[in-house]
């Protein structure tokens, strides 16, 4: 069987023909993927810079909050430069984007718990009911506030234990901190007896509360008859204080107050009762019990 090399030589050369014309084209594809990813890494990379320093503008804006809103940015745009080079060699992007659509919707179902946790941490890292540092009680869950994460926040107790509760919780939650404003007031009641005198207990509270500079003068400390109780007079001394004097100035106040009773004859009752014993038939009279024993 003869080869005709003629024939062989217009194929060869048809066949060179078609892989120059598609090494060509996918060089040049390739070329531009390249470009592209390097591009597309600086952009990323940059505009992770710039939503980093442009939310560093903000005081208030919580850092933990920057580095994951700049990391956003940055994933962001290197999945629509992933998607760009794909489509450089001709793959449907429409059918990626779906699928990765699927595969979002399938992780979110999946860790429906920790995104809501995610969501919680952003919202509490950007409304900021509570810092880092306060003191603060949220549907039972008290204590000091260590660090607040996108997945849960750390606090210790007012006796050392370490607390991590899922920010989900917390954000659900009422929210009381104690820690928040600059000034607190505090009540200390005491039962006084009811032949104390009442003027001169309340003008040595008084006196006390002017006395103790952590007590600011506006608003003025007060006192005033609360209850009048089983077995004393409720007289409170009512004063505001710096939140951080809050325990500090309760404490002393309310020992300084006992010993200023103790020195001016005020007393602090303790709880009384009277008891009456009454018969359903009383006994006889006495006359009547020996009348009745003579005859």
């Amino acid at each position: 069987m003869e080869i005709d090399t003629a024939q062989v030589m217009t194929t060869a050369e048809a066949i060179w023909l078609q892989v120059s014309q598609y090494a060509v084209a996918y060089a040049l594809s390739a070329v531009g993927a390249v470009i592209l990813i390097l591009v597309g890494l600086v952009v990323a990379g940059t505009l992770e810079r710039w939503t980093r320093a442009g939310l560093g503008r903000f005081p208030s804006f919580d850092e933990t909050l920057r580095r994951f809103l700049s990391k956003i940015v940055r994933y962001a745009v290197l999945i629509l430069v992933g998607v760009t080079v794909l489509a450089q060699f001709g793959v449907q992007t429409a059918s990626i984007i779906a699928a990765l659509g699927a595969v979002g919707l399938a992780i979110g179902l999946a860790l429906q718990g920790t995104l809501q946790n995610i969501a919680a941490g952003i919202m509490l890292l950007a409304l900021k009911p509570f810092r880092v540092g306060e003191y603060i009680d949220a549907g039972g869950i008290a204590g000091t506030v260590e660090e607040i994460g996108l997945f849960a926040t750390e606090l210790q107790t007012a006796d050392g234990i370490y607390v991590m509760a899922p920010n989900s919780e917390l954000w659900n939650k009422p929210v009381t901190n104690y820690s928040r404003n600059a000034l607190r007031r505090n009540d200390i009641a005491i039962g006084i007896g009811y032949n104390d005198n009442i003027d001169l207990a309340q003008k040595l509270m008084i006196e006390l509360a002017q006395a103790d500079q952590r007590v600011v003068p506006v608003p003025a400390p007060e006192t005033f008859v609360a209850a009048l109780g089983d077995s004393a007079v409720m007289v409170t001394l009512r004063y505001w204080t710096a939140t951080s004097d809050y325990w500090h100035a309760r404490f002393d106040l309310t020992k300084a107050a006992k010993q200023a009773f103790d020195e001016n004859g005020i007393s602090i009752p303790f709880p009384q009762r009277h008891v009456h014993f009454i018969q359903e038939n009383p006994p006889p009279p006495a006359d009547a019990r020996r009348a009745s024993a003579g005859g």
